[in-house]
Protein backbone atom coordinates (compact mmCIF):
# COMPACT_ATOMS: atom_id res chain seq x y z
CA UNK A 1 0.00 0.00 0.00
CA UNK A 2 1.28 3.45 -0.88
CA UNK A 3 1.38 6.00 1.94
CA UNK A 4 2.43 9.57 2.45
CA UNK A 5 3.70 10.91 5.76
CA UNK A 6 4.15 14.45 7.00
CA UNK A 7 7.03 14.58 9.48
CA UNK A 8 8.45 17.33 11.64
CA UNK A 9 11.67 16.84 13.60
CA UNK A 10 12.31 19.12 16.57
CA UNK A 11 15.88 19.16 17.91
CA UNK A 12 16.12 19.80 21.65
CA UNK A 13 18.85 21.39 23.77
CA UNK A 14 20.81 22.81 20.84
CA UNK A 15 21.38 26.23 19.34
CA UNK A 16 21.73 24.82 15.80
CA UNK A 17 18.57 23.20 14.50
CA UNK A 18 19.50 22.53 10.88
CA UNK A 19 22.28 20.00 11.58
CA UNK A 20 19.81 17.55 13.14
CA UNK A 21 17.09 18.20 10.57
CA UNK A 22 19.47 17.79 7.62
CA UNK A 23 20.88 14.56 9.07
CA UNK A 24 17.34 13.21 9.46
CA UNK A 25 16.34 14.15 5.89
CA UNK A 26 19.56 12.67 4.48
CA UNK A 27 18.90 9.41 6.35
CA UNK A 28 15.33 9.34 5.02
CA UNK A 29 16.49 9.84 1.43
CA UNK A 30 19.01 7.02 1.85
CA UNK A 31 16.07 4.78 2.77
CA UNK A 32 14.76 4.71 -0.79
CA UNK A 33 11.64 6.81 -0.21
CA UNK A 34 10.56 10.07 -1.82
CA UNK A 35 11.35 13.08 0.40
CA UNK A 36 10.21 16.66 -0.16
CA UNK A 37 11.49 19.03 2.53
CA UNK A 38 9.62 22.22 3.32
CA UNK A 39 10.14 25.07 5.78
CA UNK A 40 7.97 23.50 8.53
CA UNK A 41 7.84 19.78 7.71
CA UNK A 42 8.82 17.15 5.18
CA UNK A 43 6.67 14.83 3.10
CA UNK A 44 7.78 11.23 2.76
CA UNK A 45 6.10 8.90 0.26
CA UNK A 46 6.41 5.31 -0.87
CA UNK A 47 5.27 1.82 -0.04
CA UNK A 48 4.24 1.58 3.61
CA UNK A 49 6.98 -0.87 4.60
CA UNK A 50 9.68 1.30 3.06
CA UNK A 51 8.32 4.51 4.60
CA UNK A 52 8.06 3.08 8.11
CA UNK A 53 11.46 1.40 7.85
CA UNK A 54 13.12 4.60 6.59
CA UNK A 55 11.49 6.67 9.34
CA UNK A 56 12.63 4.19 11.99
CA UNK A 57 16.21 4.08 10.73
CA UNK A 58 16.43 7.87 10.36
CA UNK A 59 15.05 8.45 13.86
CA UNK A 60 17.42 5.86 15.36
CA UNK A 61 20.40 7.40 13.57
CA UNK A 62 19.68 10.98 14.61
CA UNK A 63 18.44 10.01 18.07
CA UNK A 64 21.69 8.23 18.95
CA UNK A 65 23.57 11.54 18.71
CA UNK A 66 20.96 14.16 19.56
CA UNK A 67 17.84 14.75 21.63
CA UNK A 68 14.89 15.11 19.24
CA UNK A 69 11.10 14.94 19.03
CA UNK A 70 9.46 13.53 15.89
CA UNK A 71 5.86 14.40 14.99
CA UNK A 72 4.36 12.13 12.34
CA UNK A 73 1.09 11.96 10.37
CA UNK A 74 0.52 9.13 7.90
CA UNK A 75 -2.19 8.73 5.26
CA UNK A 76 -3.03 5.87 2.92
CA UNK A 77 -5.30 8.01 0.77
CA UNK A 78 -2.70 10.44 -0.54
CA UNK A 79 -2.49 11.25 -4.25
CA UNK A 80 -0.28 8.99 -6.33
CA UNK A 81 3.03 10.40 -7.46
CA UNK A 82 5.85 12.23 -5.75
CA UNK A 83 5.91 13.53 -2.19
CA UNK A 84 6.07 17.06 -3.53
Amino acid sequence: MRVQAEVSLYPLRTATLMDSIQAFCDALAAGGVEVCSGPMSSLVAGESGQVFAALGRAFEQVGRERDVVLVLKVSNCCPQGSAG
